[in-house]
């Protein structure tokens, strides 16, 4: 594999591990936020904002993962054939299919995009009674839709070496 591919693998897959690592403990965010949420409607009076916050963190600890979730294949996948088949042979598979998941993905980025800009143009805010922007969860969807577009070229390319029976260190 020509170094730059290797670079590249080398690269995405460092980020995105590090990117993953950080955002698996938005889980522990959004419990505490709902944690919150159910002790001040019980004991004081309700926040207005936990239920929104929540949804966000959990749509960041989602979409941020997903590349991660993707590096470690973590991924469902239908085993029915797939499990008795070769290494080789899923490699063959996985390099196949990746170019729908690439597209659907672009599809995923160029509409976050649009609805991203029309909030950014417009102050998009929610319709609850704290009506936080909406913007900044849409350019946390971006960023995880593009994060998983380098990482799925980077499976890609894992995949070819397989094919290929070159070793990536």
């Amino acid at each position: 594999m020509p170094g730059f591919i290797i670079s590249y693998i080398k690269y995405v897959d460092k980020f995105n591990y590090f990117i993953g690592r950080i955002a698996m403990y938005g889980i522990f965010i959004m419990v505490g936020v709902l944690l919150w949420s159910s002790i001040s409607k019980t004991f004081f009076m309700p926040s207005l904002w936990t239920l929104e916050s929540a949804q966000f963190a959990m749509v960041a600890y989602y979409i941020l993962g997903g590349a991660y979730a993707m590096q470690l294949k973590a991924n469902v996948r239908m085993d029915l054939f797939y499990g008795n088949w070769t290494v080789k042979k899923r490699a063959w598979m996985d390099a196949f299919t990746v170019f729908f998941l690439i597209f659907f993905l672009f599809v995923l980025l160029y509409g976050g995009l649009e609805s991203m800009l029309y909030s950014l143009e417009y102050g998009q805010r929610t319709r609850s009674a704290w009506r936080p922007l909406i913007w900044p969860i849409k350019a946390v969807m971006c960023t995880g839709f593009i994060m998983m577009i380098l990482q799925a070229i980077s499976e890609l390319f894992k995949d070819i070496a397989i094919i290929r029976g070159v070793k990536i260190k």
